[in-house]
């Protein structure tokens, strides 16, 4: 158990937890009301909604595989450790920037099932973003 609490174990529940973000894009359309939302727009639209949706979810798994399977060689040190632990601070932390400046509170407020995923997400994106920050300095500092 103790283990998890070490900067390797995080990056490993962070891979975890991004590879079930990316799954559970499966189910998000029908959960946020795209179906009905874009029944009235485009067939290029929907398509094109569809499409981004499923390129967003292999990037969170395929993102989360990462430090999943390869956290101890991404806390090795190096070049390519470094830069990838780079890009990753740099990806997550403008998600999460994005979940408080592009979101409009209006989509939430008012209804405590979207206000219970926005604090989740809110926290989500928070610790991910702190994981992979964690990870970038400890090397950087080496």
């Amino acid at each position: 158990m103790t283990h998890l609490l070490t900067l390797e174990g995080q990056l490993r529940l962070v891979g975890a937890a991004l590879i079930a973000m990316g799954a559970l894009h499966i189910v998000l359309p029908r959960f946020i009301g795209w179906p009905s939302d874009l029944a009235g727009t485009t067939l290029l639209t929907r398509q094109v909604s569809y499409v981004h949706l499923f390129f967003i979810a292999l990037t969170c798994v395929l993102l989360g595989l990462l430090p999943l399977l390869l956290a101890r060689d991404l806390l090795a040190g190096g070049r390519l450790g470094t830069a990838l632990l780079a890009g990753q601070t740099l990806f997550w932390g403008t998600r999460w920037l994005f979940e408080f400046t592009v979101f409009s509170p209006k989509l939430w407020r008012g209804d405590w099932l979207r206000t219970a995923a926005h604090v989740a997400l809110s926290v989500l994106w928070t610790w991910v973003t702190a994981v992979f920050t964690c990870a970038l300095v400890t090397m950087l500092r080496r």
